[in-house]
């Protein structure tokens, strides 16, 4: 995945880019990027790989290095960026965020027509970011380049560029699938992709741009250079999984949601008589936390941290490329609470079940530490597609996706026609799915939350949402 940031003012705002791209390390684990321009010294970037070291001690020089009134930040899961560019309306500074899967094709495309070639290259393959910047490069300026960019990917583009006169050109993808937020404060205005990050720097709320909208931020003001789409998709798991807590998208603030969700998936089991005699409701830390809390208010059930993550010297659990290595440090960072475990019925609520290789390790090692029951309910539905529209890191083939292996198992490639049955849980091949995942896993019971459910608890009507990865459509 990815995000970024970008702030200018009346005085320098190197300070404000620092800690507002620092907050979108959740987003991503292995590039981080700064970008500033400043009237004496023009444009300066500075790019560090953050896989083994954070954004925050990677960038700590930074004020010493870098100064100007208008800068950009990036935090990448991929592409270092942002690239400095040099086109033939001026020099910019780009970074981009979004998945483009129809790369090769646009770059054979953009070599044979125009001649051209590319420098910036990632892991053996064309940067990405850079691609998108030569495809901006064949309009006569920023909007048309960036809506003729967005016309020719299949895919996401959400894109932020520092101009060589000190000006942010902000454009929010063509379907809205990842947010794009302008703030402002007494100096000048930022954009963001998470709201919280310029809220705890002192902006106050300004606009949300529309999909596919695009703007010009300066120190005086925010214009629109081209008018939001009337469709929208935007990515329903942002709310379930990516997204920080204290975070609002669309109106609609993550904490919130996932609390609710909890509480929509325990009056479901209610009403279907599924909820059994609970010692405990236990929240998969981190995001499946608030689910879980959800889930305890509505049901009366006692919350309870079973096992905490020791997280001081452990990075993100998917941090490593290798599936070994993740689940291990998966496993390190799990401390188990062995009064809150032994001898317990415990219902634990996990943001999302998508490979399941983690999952299995968490559920041996509470039957380890003497568990008497594992109840686990995720609190999406069966991920049913990798995800083509954004890069994340959970995004994965989709035979690696645990419910599609569970099909492949019971009905071969048959069971493919049935995608629909097996996600309703209702259904007997939904009942299957589960009964046979339950038994892999040597869960006591296993629930998803219904598509109907998770769209109730975002609260933003169905057509406007992006479901893609439960139910196949675009």
């Amino acid at each position: 995945m990815g995000g970024f940031f970008g702030a200018v003012g009346a005085n320098d705002v190197i300070s404000d880019v620092f800690f507002g791209t620092d907050y979108h390390s959740h987003l991503g684990t292995r590039r981080g990027g700064m970008a500033a321009f400043d009237n004496e010294i023009g444009l300066q970037r500075e790019i560090h790989n953050i896989q083994n070291s954070p954004f925050r001690t990677k960038f700590a020089d930074i004020f010493d290095d870098m100064k100007g009134t208008a800068a950009i930040g990036c935090i990448s899961d991929f592409d270092p960026q942002p690239l400095l560019i040099r086109s033939k309306f001026g020099s910019y500074a780009i970074c981009v965020i979004g998945m483009i899967n129809n790369a090769k094709e646009l770059i054979d495309e953009y070599l044979n027509e125009t001649g051209g070639h590319f420098n910036a290259m990632t892991s053996g393959l064309t940067n990405s970011t850079e691609l998108v910047a030569a495809l901006i490069n064949q309009k006569d300026g920023f909007a048309e380049g960036i809506k003729f960019a967005q016309s020719k990917i299949d895919g996401t583009a959400s894109i932020l560029i520092l101009t060589s006169k000190g000006s942010l050109i902000a454009a929010r993808d063509k379907m809205g699938r990842i947010p794009v937020l302008v703030g402002k404060n007494d100096e000048g205005f930022c954009v963001s992709f998470e709201s919280f990050a310029y809220q705890k720097l002192g902006y106050d709320d300004y606009k949300e741009l529309g999909p596919g909208e695009i703007v010009k931020v300066t120190k005086d003001g925010c214009k629109e250079l081209a008018p939001a789409g009337k469709e929208m998709r935007i990515c329903s798991f942002l709310w379930s999984y990516y997204g920080y807590p204290t975070s609002t998208y669309e109106g609609v603030n993550v904490e919130v949601m996932r609390c609710r969700n909890g509480q929509i998936m325990a009056q479901n089991d209610k009403a279907a008589d599924k909820m059994s005699d609970l010692d405990y409701i236990v929240g998969v830390p981190d995001s499946g936390i608030p689910h879980a809390i959800g889930y305890a208010n509505e049901s009366k059930i006692p919350y309870a941290r079973a096992f905490i993550k020791y997280t001081p010297t452990w990075s993100r659990s998917f941090t490593p490329t290798n599936q070994k290595e993740r689940n291990r440090v998966a496993k390190m960072k799990q401390i188990p609470v062995h009064d809150l475990i032994k001898d317990k019925k415990l219902l634990f609520v996990d943001d999302s079940i998508v490979r399941g290789t983690q999952l299995k390790e968490t559920v041996d090692f509470l039957y380890e530490h003497g568990a008497d029951e594992v109840h686990m309910r995720s609190a999406c539905p069966p991920i049913m597609y990798g995800c083509k529209y954004l890069n994340f890191s959970r995004a994965t083939d989709d035979m690696e996706l645990i419910a599609r292996r569970t099909i492949m198992e019971l009905e071969g490639e048959e069971g493919f026609k049935y995608i629909e049955e097996y996600s309703d849980g209702n259904t007997e091949r939904g009942k299957k799915l589960r009964e046979t995942i339950c038994k892999s896993f040597n869960f006591s019971s296993l629930e998803f939350q219904s598509l109907e459910g998770i769209i109730k608890a975002i609260g933003i009507e169905p057509c406007k949402l992006c479901t893609y990865c439960w139910n196949g459509k675009e």
